[in-house]
């Protein structure tokens, strides 16, 4: 890896200032409505610029040549992964898969306090496969549809969600770009992530406890629909559960890259869309057949974008000289377990990704059971903030207005505790991973 170690040159510090602007650009971003990628994509290219001309003057081009092009393949990695996944998610959706849950929730006639329960259980339980952002969106549905005449259980039940959703995705490599950056950096094999399991599980259920005293028992009026999934639905679900095996086993048995496997389910879902199409093609009543590149089309492209800038940014940063000194100070210093633990707190401000690509980028060594604990505290760090993860700000404009940044702030006294709490755990249930 390039080190120019030249963080007091004046084109460096500009480098990092570029970076530094960048980022308050996107925590603006609800303020000035301007898209999270467009700032990081040019940032990338200043600072790359850069490093390309410092590294030339120390006749190190070709040095920076394949540390820019390591940074590009691990990006590109992700971003075929991430492709894969949100094409299946927006194929279910598609299919009606998440709006006939939401529907049949709703039929269930469940009381308030139940379906505070049930939403987040079932947040915590499907975040671990479908994501934490897309489980956050359907549950929230459901939650401010009974709600709509109780903003105090829209709340509650917003954070609940959000909480569930990011502890859920913590344990698993599919849950949170978080986990799935530290399984393809080969940190962790995929079943040792299970290990943050309970201590993901306590992280939750210690703010859900806290919260419940507030929910009434009472039966909400919501308003019931029946609806039923399109042609295909189940067997995309197949498909895709499918191809969470295989790209577990192309890492895992084959020792080769997770993306791999998710790019050959891309090609199940393709043999089946072929057949859906032709199917739906033929009947009248169908308005628009199923078409594959449709849901490829409508992938969160500037989620992306956003990815292959802060990991670009993040990796000239390095090249200059600054992630040593950060490193130095944080696990030298401090030590692991005192940094891991702030880092986590750290997220819920700076985000869970650039601060995880950073500390990748550095690969300080650490023990198996430090790993561990970097994973569950930047997943369930943010929680801490509305704003701290992408769960708690796609809810806050879902809920538009009822559930806010300082409604949130309110409890963040019980999400700190449970924080804290799956710490301890941690250290106590998996203290063999700290040999």
């Amino acid at each position: 890896m390039l080190n120019l170690n030249l963080i007091s040159n004046p084109l460096a510090i500009l480098a990092l200032c570029i970076f530094g602007l960048s980022y308050f650009l996107i925590m603006m971003e609800e303020v000035i409505q301007l898209k999270k990628s467009k700032a990081v994509v040019m940032s990338a290219g200043i600072i790359w610029a850069i490093v390309a001309y410092l590294a030339s003057q120390q006749h190190l081009t070709q040095e920076a040549t394949i540390t820019v092009q390591k940074a590009i393949l691990e990006f590109s990695e992700l971003f075929m992964f991430l492709l894969v996944a949100m094409t299946y998610v927006n194929a279910l959706e598609e299919r009606l898969v998440f709006k006939a849950l939401r529907a049949w929730l709703i039929r269930q006639k469940f009381s308030y306090r139940q379906l505070f329960w049930v939403t987040g259980i079932l947040a915590f339980f499907m975040s671990p496969f479908f994501d934490n952002l897309t489980t956050a969106l359907i549950m929230g549905a459901v939650v401010i549809a009974v709600g709509i005449d109780n903003p105090s259980f829209i709340v509650a039940g917003c954070i609940n969600i959000v909480v569930a959703a990011n502890a859920g995705g913590a344990f698993t490599p599919f849950g949170d770009i978080t986990t799935l950056m530290v399984w393809q950096h080969g940190a962790l094999n995929f079943f040792e992530f299970f290990n943050i399991f309970i201590p993901g599980l306590i992280s939750y259920l210690i703010p859900a406890l806290c919260m419940q005293s507030i929910i009434p028992k009472a039966l909400p009026e919501a308003e019931a629909e029946i609806v039923k999934t399109r042609l295909g639905a189940k067997r995309i679900l197949l498909l895709f559960v499918l191809t969470i095996i295989t790209a577990v086993s192309f890492h895992q048995f084959l020792h080769l890259p997770a993306m791999l496997g998710m790019m050959t389910g891309l090609g199940y879902l393709n043999f089946l869309a072929y057949f859906l199409r032709k199917k739906e093609v033929k009947d009248p009543t169908i308005p628009s057949p199923f078409n594959i590149f449709n849901r490829i089309k409508k992938v969160e492209w500037d989620t992306l974008l956003f990815f292959y800038g802060v990991m670009l940014s993040i990796s000239g940063l390095a090249a200059l000289g600054y992630l040593e000194i950060v490193s130095h100070a944080l696990y030298t210093e401090w030590g692991a377990s005192t940094a891991n633990t702030i880092i986590g707190i750290l997220s819920a401000i700076l985000g869970n990704i650039p601060i995880l690509f950073a500390l990748l980028t550095m690969d300080p060594a650490m023990s198996k059971g430090q790993w561990l604990l970097l994973t569950l505290t930047v997943g369930i760090g943010g929680n801490l903030l509305s704003i701290g993860s992408a769960a708690g700000v796609a809810l806050m404009g879902q809920s538009r207005g009822k559930y806010t940044f300082l409604k949130h702030l309110k409890w963040s006294w019980a999400i700190l505790l449970g924080y804290f709490m799956a710490i301890l755990s941690h250290f106590w249930l998996n203290s063999r991973f700290f040999a």
